[in-house]
């Protein structure tokens, strides 16, 4: 049995509008790519155009926005926003050196 592919990634609920709660966090994916394991929800890509969500909850329905984290650390789609992004503590570290390039994270 192989062992199922996982990656840092962005995660941003956009169930209550534009600018919801954001995190950072290990992801699991499916064998066809086509949904992602977090947290205990499986999350299935939505169809067409992904204007302000790519991903639903296959649970509740709830869109979220899914990416790779950006290297400038600039991952909310609509960057306007104020509210923090929360970085798991199981991958904070990796997170800051691998993705950010930062020996120490700073404005945590």
């Amino acid at each position: 049995m192989s062992a199922k592919k996982t990656r840092i990634m962005y995660i941003e609920d956009k169930s209550a509008g534009l600018n919801g709660p954001a995190r950072i966090g290990r992801m699991t994916f499916s064998k066809s790519g086509q949904s992602i394991h977090y947290q205990g929800r499986t999350f299935q890509r939505l169809g067409g155009d992904g204007f302000k969500a790519n991903y639903f909850d296959a649970e509740t329905g709830d869109q979220f926005w899914i990416s790779g984290p950006r290297k400038d650390g600039r991952d909310r789609l609509y960057p306007s926003s104020s509210k923090p992004v929360e970085i798991d503590a199981d991958v904070h570290d990796e997170y800051w050196k691998a993705i950010r390039g930062e020996a120490v994270a700073y404005g945590l």
